[in-house]
């Protein structure tokens, strides 16, 4: 029953944009692109901090990190001795 109605309804949303103008059908679709995102987002976010939060993580993130660090000196080191 349930599921016949919510089929019935969605045939008749789509119907009902189908006929409305371009510019209402990009604005709907800007909205819900938008509003995914988001919600993309602070899953995202919200997985990021569980995780980081493991001590093994956050040694793990340390120690990808280093190569970095040490590029960055030399690339500091190299501006400085070309500015002076």
């Amino acid at each position: 029953m349930f599921l016949k109605h919510h089929k019935h309804s969605m045939h008749k949303i789509i119907h009902h944009m189908r006929r409305q103008p371009e510019h209402i059908k990009r604005s709907v679709l800007h909205i819900t692109t938008f509003v995914c995102a988001i919600i993309l987002g602070l899953l995202w976010i919200y997985s990021l901090g569980t995780t980081l939060s493991d001590k093994d993580t956050q040694k793990k993130v340390s120690n990808d990190l280093e190569p970095l660090s040490a590029l960055k000196e030399n690339i500091l080191g190299g501006y400085n001795s070309i500015s002076e």
